[in-house]
């Protein structure tokens, strides 16, 4: 389900404004910007629903994989003491138990990665969606203003000019009002493209962190410098 709200959500993504624009100017309507707005709503309504509930099951899963960590950590120290102690039999029950829960804690994990590169992606798509609609609809109003203008200065020029001496003037008026809305488009492209850049970085940036982080924590098991839980090997 996610994949399909990501599909529908990347779609109204990679929509070309121009295009937009250039249907309105054509029909001399927004009533095509006004469609998209309505679907980009829309979705953008059902990615937040889909998000919360993939934040959710990521949380849930790195909090069981958490535990059985822990709890296969403590048990890895109990078949060490099982076996100082002469009761191989126990200590060999313990290690079967041990290697079922590491594999668990390893399908924990793995799912929690997956979830968790889900949930970035939606988060990337909100936040790229969110921008291209807040553009459409400034450039909705834009491009009405400016309808309405050149639909009055049409309209007044007429009670005073000939239809001779108003050939092409409406037609000259559309075209740069179309290239003006155009030169915006391309800004704000830019732009948006420039904020999903920084955004990826930071991303690469936790997640690289968050890998060093739990590298070093492991380390200091081995030293015997902490005492918290972590992951197992």
């Amino acid at each position: 389900m996610a994949q399909s709200i990501l599909d529908k959500i990347n779609t109204l993504i990679s929509a070309n404004m121009h295009a937009m624009v250039d249907a309105a100017l054509q029909a001399n309507s927004v009533k095509v910007m006004d469609e998209y707005v309505r679907q980009a709503e829309k979705n953008l309504e059902n990615l937040e629903d889909a998000t919360v509930t993939v934040g959710g099951s990521v949380k849930t899963l790195k909090r069981k994989y958490e535990e059985i960590s822990a709890t296969a950590e403590k048990l890895d120290r109990d078949i060490d003491t099982l076996l100082t102690r002469g009761k191989a039999d126990l200590a060999a029950a313990a290690q079967a138990d041990l290697n079922t829960k590491q594999q668990l804690a390893q399908e924990y994990y793995e799912q929690w990665q997956q979830q968790q590169a889900e949930y970035q992606k939606m988060l990337d798509a909100k936040i790229k969606l969110e921008a291209k609609l807040t553009t459409i609809k400034q450039e909705r109003e834009h491009l009405q203003a400016l309808m309405e203008l050149a639909e009055a200065k049409s309209a007044t020029v007429k009670t005073i000019r000939s239809l001779n001496d108003l050939a092409g003037v409406g037609d000259d008026d559309v075209r740069r009002i179309g290239d003006a809305i155009r030169a915006r488009l391309d800004r704000e492209d830019a732009e948006l493209e420039m904020s999903s850049s920084r955004l990826q970085g930071q991303m690469d940036d936790v997640l690289e962190k968050g890998t060093i982080d739990a590298q070093l924590e492991e380390r200091k098991k081995r030293l015997g410098l902490s005492g918290s839980t972590g992951s197992t090997a």
